[in-house]
């Protein structure tokens, strides 16, 4: 797992990670979102040894990146597409990474295969488009076969096939009980990938908590459908809640609770064919969980 405790980085008067503590668990796939600004990427950095911390510590199955003998057999890593050498091919690229770690060339054979790479190993790196260089990015970090996976943005630049196949892959991974910590911007996205979030704005922990616990958090009103709508909804008004229409003749209503809608049906013989608690969208709940908490914000309204 990864290990999180008291982390500070300050760069003269200003802390760009602020005493951050939290645990990335196997077996799940675990989101890190939060504002530009808000010290994801020197978090990473800090776990990864390439920034040193000004206090606290970050620990990869209990020890520093540092410390582990051979870290690609332990810790697959996706910061950089561009890490690559535009005239070396894919091949070339990976077998270098790998005999610094001592893999062997199945190795990389396979971490092609698996990010559907195999039939250009021989094109060099320089012809590649963004996306391809994203999938040897995660084909480096593949290849020691690591228990865990530190992927930031790793859906830049793929197509819509091409995320859907990440995103079956990265929850297969997690599902053979690897630890996943996946950095991204995309909330639809990490709605559908992610099962805990970790949640930073101004280098500080905000959440750390499911993905439906937040967007529960966040709900807005009741569904409500029935074929005597207006009745319901004329009920509803009466009983102090607000009523609006959905495109699909569906009711929410806000107000009230499911239990309280039911039960004013009930009395009035008005029958429910669904009655539902609406949460919000990841993208709402993160909307209203990070505001005020933007570093870089526009002067132009939200249209």
């Amino acid at each position: 797992m990864i290990e999180v405790e008291d982390l500070t980085k300050r760069y003269g008067r200003v802390a760009a990670v602020d005493a951050l503590s939290f645990v990335v668990r196997p077996g799940v796939v675990t989101g890190f979102l939060g504002p530009n600004g808000a010290g994801k990427s020197t978090t990473l950095r800090l776990i990864l040894g390439l920034a040193a911390p000004t206090h606290g510590t970050a620990r990869i199955n209990g020890r520093a990146y540092a410390e582990l003998p051979r870290p690609m057999r332990e810790v697959g890593v996706l910061l950089d597409a561009d890490t690559a050498h535009a005239g070396r091919t894919a091949v070339d690229h990976l077998r270098w990474l790998a005999r610094s770690n001592a893999l062997s060339r199945r190795n990389v054979d396979a971490a092609l295969e698996q990010v559907g790479l195999a039939a250009v190993g021989r094109t060099r790196v320089g012809g590649f488009s963004l996306g391809m260089r994203r999938r040897l990015g995660l084909a480096a970090a593949l290849l020691g076969d690591p228990g865990v996976l530190i992927l930031d943005e790793p859906t830049n630049g793929l197509d819509p096939d091409g995320i859907r196949r990440l995103r079956d892959r990265i929850r297969a991974l997690a599902g053979e009980g690897r630890t996943v910590f996946v950095s991204s911007h995309l909330m639809s996205e990490m709605e559908l990938t992610a099962d805990r979030l970790i949640v930073i704005a101004e280098g500080r922990l905000i959440a750390d908590t499911s993905v439906r616990e937040l967007t529960d958090r966040f709900a807005r009103g009741v569904l409500v459908r029935s074929p005597r709508a207006g009745e319901l909804a004329s009920a509803a008004v009466s009983a102090g809640a607000t009523v609006a229409s959905e495109p699909d003749g569906r009711l929410l209503v806000r107000g009230l609770e499911p239990h309280d809608i039911g039960d004013l049906a009930a009395t009035r013989g008005i029958p429910v064919w669904e009655i539902r608690a609406r949460t919000a969208s990841l993208e709402e709940a993160y909307v209203e969980l990070t505001a005020g908490r933007l570093e870089f914000v526009s002067t132009e309204p939200a249209r």
